[in-house]
């Protein structure tokens, strides 16, 4: 178990894996009536899937964030 306190890049991380998570579902949720022959949702729907990438900027800008970071602190620029 880690005990170490999340720095400001792992949430970022976090936050955007759920974000990501969100508009995957969102993508499979608006995709499922194309396939199944139903009516499809509305506009509106569709943009809820942009969460996947921006989930996925998010988790980017963390993991940047955090190696940048351990870099300072591994030449001791704390």
């Amino acid at each position: 178990m880690n005990t170490e306190t999340p720095t400001a890049g792992d949430l970022l991380v976090r936050i955007g894996g759920i974000v990501f998570l969100v508009g995957a579902l969102a993508t499979l949720v608006t995709v499922a009536p194309l396939f199944l022959g139903t009516d499809p949702f509305p506009a509106p729907a569709y943009f809820v899937c942009m969460l996947m990438g921006l989930g996925f900027l998010l988790a980017a800008a963390g993991v940047v964030r955090t190696a940048v970071a351990q870099r300072r602190r591994a030449a001791g620029h704390v």
